[in-house]
């Protein structure tokens, strides 16, 4: 884990002394809200609902064209669900996100954007209501990777700042049982701040 944040900083680092000489390429800071659940053939409709939970990291625009970048960023993202037939219980789930997006530039206000993401466990743990109190403990059923796909739009209001709402559809089930058709799933609201 230590090597992969020691080599994540080497890139934005590289890219920020590259950010003088560019318009469009910066680095940034972003932070938001998951609202995430679990979906899957294994999954009813009814079954699961969103938990909301914390995203904040670091991005860098690297510009292409005019009217395209790529994004690669690393954050903190808690996500899981909530369950409340059974004892309001929730599944929180740390991971350390990577999406390399294409952001697709629609005038000067808005944009697209899509790409994959590799996330990485951090912990999990599920927690429930029993008895008037929180009981929970950590499990290790739960992959110690996720991968999915990102979509989702943006908006600069200003030069620098930036607010945009994004899809994380995972691909890789959640729990490492392969028989279970369980997949992490949500949306994330977010705003962010280029240097």
């Amino acid at each position: 884990m230590k090597k992969l944040l020691l080599v994540c900083a080497f890139v934005f680092s590289v890219l920020a002394v590259q950010a003088q000489d560019q318009s469009r390429l910066g680095i940034g800071v972003r932070g938001g809200v998951n609202f995430s659940t679990f979906g899957g053939g294994d999954i009813q409709d009814d079954d699961y609902s969103n938990r909301t939970g914390l995203s904040v990291g670091l991005y860098a625009t690297v510009p292409i064209l005019p009217f395209l970048a790529v994004e690669p960023g690393v954050y903190y993202s808690i996500r899981g669900t909530k369950n409340n037939d059974f004892a309001n219980s929730r599944a929180v789930l740390g991971y350390v996100d990577i999406p390399v997006l294409a952001r697709l530039y629609v005038g000067s206000a808005f944009n697209v954007f899509a790409g994959p993401q590799l996330s990485f466990l951090q912990s999990s743990r599920f927690e429930g209501d029993l008895f008037g109190s929180t009981v929970g403990f950590d499990t290790n059923a739960v992959r110690e990777r996720d991968f999915g796909a990102v979509v989702g739009v943006g908006f600069n209001p200003a030069k620098s700042f930036n607010v945009q709402a994004s899809y994380n559809y995972g691909m890789q089930p959640v729990f490492k049982n392969s028989n279970v058709d369980v997949y992490n799933r949500g949306f994330t609201v977010s705003v962010g701040y280029t240097f």
